[in-house]
């Protein structure tokens, strides 16, 4: 073979390996779906920027990296039924579980990560017209007459349970019988003027000028305020309830793509300091105390109980209040 021909299969050949190795890592970008609950657009448009420069720091090629959202519950059928998702970050451990009984997730998932898979709370406030027209201070106030409620359904949306959960326990602190807790459930139900599927749908049906009252997460309440400060106040009730969104792999996927790798940096990096500013930033409290103390003019102290301390666990409190025919159809009426 001539000196000519030898070089140019030289040529060929690198030319093969440099133009085939780039297209692995950036012709070829890998995937990744995060399905995840109502509220947490803003935090995800935010984080997933910050990862993709993560990512192809750790010398990684591009990422692409696409969100859903919707009510918790609602998201975590979709799932059940066939939606594609890498990873969930759903507003309770309930509706992972969900996803886990359906055989997509494997079992100690909320050992997984730290802080059983929850790498930021929240908890339910609510959020009034400005200046507090109607005077509303607690959770006994959302029974008068006079005050028109906008909630999210506890049916579909995973934040609606907790503010269920909340307002169950204020009542049984404070009336201690059953028959009487149920009662104080019904009037505030009673009172729901809109009853939407996902906290965010509750917010636009606020911000439109329907009811008295939002009641919201925390960080729904927070950018609310920050974005229209003239509009509404935030009222923090004297009881709240620690509410832990839970984020997981969904195992059945990521083997069947090759995507394991990527998921769980995704989900690692959200415990990042990184991460848990811009949890913060979005107003969910974050993990780490330090920055938590960092942002302690945000967040306001308040007395929070867990569902393990109030109802056992989650899947006592789901089966008792929001499974199909259980409490919360009966106090609304439904069959």
């Amino acid at each position: 073979m001539g000196l000519e021909k030898i070089l140019a299969a030289m040529i060929f050949i690198a030319a093969t390996i440099f133009y085939g190795g780039c297209g692995d890592k950036n012709q070829n970008p890998q995937e990744l779906r995060n399905v995840s609950y109502d509220t947490t657009r803003e935090l995800y448009a935010a984080y997933n920027e910050k990862f993709r420069e993560h990512w192809h720091e750790l010398g990684n090629g591009e990422v692409t990296l696409i969100q859903s959202h919707g009510g918790s519950s609602k998201q975590a059928r979709s799932v059940i039924d066939g939606v594609q998702a890498d990873v969930v970050t759903l507003a309770l451990s309930y509706d992972v579980t969900a996803i886990k009984n359906a055989g997509l997730i494997r079992g100690g998932w909320r050992k997984e990560f730290p802080d059983n898979s929850s790498p930021y709370t929240s908890t339910i406030v609510f959020l009034v017209r400005s200046g507090n027209p109607k005077n509303i201070r607690d959770w006994d106030d959302l029974i008068r007459s006079d005050v028109k409620i906008v909630a999210p359904n506890p049916k579909t949306s995973g934040g609606a349970k907790w503010a269920y959960l909340a307002a169950w326990e204020f009542a049984r602190r404070r009336f201690g019988d059953d028959a009487l807790i149920r009662d104080f459930m019904r009037k505030i139900f009673a009172n729901v003027v809109s009853l939407d599927d996902g906290a965010r749908g509750a917010t636009k049906t606020f911000h439109g000028g329907t009811g008295d009252i939002l009641i919201a997460w925390e960080n729904e309440a927070l950018s609310a305020k920050k974005n229209l400060p003239d509009a509404c106040d935030i009222v923090t009730p004297s009881l709240s309830i620690l509410a832990e969104p839970s984020v997981a792999i969904v195992d059945a996927i990521v083997d069947a793509d090759g995507t394991r790798k990527l998921a769980e940096e995704y989900l690692r990096y959200l415990y990042s300091p990184t991460g848990q500013e811009i949890a913060a930033q979005n107003f969910y409290r974050p993990r780490d105390m330090t920055m938590l103390a960092a942002y302690a003019d945000v967040f306001e102290p308040l007395e929070l109980f867990t569902v393990d301390e109030a109802f056992g666990s989650w899947v006592k409190a789901y089966d008792e209040h929001f499974a199909d025919g259980a409490t919360f159809d009966k106090i609304i009426g439904t069959p």
